[in-house]
């Protein structure tokens, strides 16, 4: 493809925001060009900010010749209707986590996507973009190291005004689900989630932390901590203990101060701070990639996998015991 991408985005709020500004001032190769959000009048509001066209409907922006390409920023639920209307439109899309909320859904994408002929859809996870885990996954596949026989993860937010005990699970430890498995190659078959003492930060009933407890298919054991209230920053952290060394995720490159006989080092506020060079790179990948006729991002069977082990976890941490993971084998058209 010889001119940019024109691509239309359904769903201006926050996330939808931020892409427009990324795509349109800081990437190559693409301009949206158009919107759609089911609040018409912010949309326009929007629209007129970035010199967008404004449709009323999505699925009317999607089918638009004009248009080569879509991003799906909606909230959750309405994530399934937009992304099979692209496919029925033969257009690449870009759709943010989860690829929808239900894995019978995700099932539903994926069987679409068969039924079409052509992979289409990519789904947001942007930790696989991210410089320190694709650190981690060259020195994992290099061998040097032996084979990962533990992984300690941690997720952590400052605060989390709203979060209920449910979230962390589906909202926050999903990334982990997804990176965790593309950084080890192996599927999960079981799951749990305890609950250590509250801090006293949780409003109302939220459990916080909590640490969810993955086994995959090898036996590696995974154990990741969501706590969301922890007050001092955004902090992620990834040890791989492997059988001849340890490797860690890097910190972020935020440099030492040295001040009032002290030293730090700052730490992230949130998480758009900490992943923004990996939200870059994911859509600047995105963009080649639609420009080149292929995917080679996260595919609808990934966005299905994360859903079916999130679904495990949620009901390991409902039911305090431990859930198998039941993962069908990968279809022929999603083996690369």
């Amino acid at each position: 493809m010889e001119k940019n991408l024109n691509i239309g985005i359904v769903g201006t709020g926050a996330i939808g925001r931020t892409h427009i500004e990324r795509i349109n001032r800081k990437l190559q190769g693409a301009k949206v060009t158009a919107c759609a959000d089911a609040n018409l009048d912010f949309c326009r509001s929007v629209a007129e900010k970035y010199g967008l066209k404004v449709y009323e409907n999505g699925e009317d922006m999607i089918a638009d010749d004009k248009i080569n390409a879509v991003i799906v920023t909606t909230l959750d639920a309405f994530h399934e209707e937009y992304v099979l209307a692209a496919i029925k439109a033969g257009k690449f899309v870009f759709c943010e986590k989860p690829l929808a909320p239900e894995a019978q859904a995700c099932r539903r994408i994926a069987e679409a996507e068969i039924a079409a002929r052509r992979q289409l859809v990519q789904v947001g996870f942007m930790r696989r973009y991210d410089p320190g885990y694709r650190q981690l996954k060259a020195l994992i596949e290099s061998g040097e190291y032996g084979s990962p026989l533990m992984l300690h993860c941690a997720h952590r937010n400052p605060d989390a005004p709203g979060f209920t005990t449910d979230m962390p699970v589906e909202n926050s430890m999903i990334h982990e689900i997804d990176v965790l498995r593309w950084l080890i190659s192996e599927n999960y078959i079981s799951a749990e989630v305890v609950f250590p003492k509250t801090t006293k930060y949780a409003q109302g009933a939220l459990k916080d932390p909590q640490i969810m407890y993955l086994t995959t298919e090898s036996g590696i054991r995974i154990d990741v901590e969501s706590f969301v209230n922890c007050r001092y920053g955004y902090d992620i952290k990834c040890e791989v203990v492997c059988e001849e060394g340890s490797l860690n995720l890097p910190e972020p490159a935020n440099a030492m101060v040295r001040s009032k006989a002290s030293r730090m080092t700052p730490i992230c506020r949130d998480w758009s701070e900490r992943f923004i060079e990996a939200y870059n790179v994911e859509f600047q990948e995105w963009i080649n990639s639609c420009r080149a006729g292929v995917v080679s991002g996260p595919s609808a069977w990934d966005g299905y996998l994360g859903q079916v082990a999130a679904k495990a976890a949620s009901k390991a941490r409902d039911t305090q015991t431990r859930i198998a993971i039941k993962t069908e084998p990968t279809p022929d058209f999603y083996k690369k």
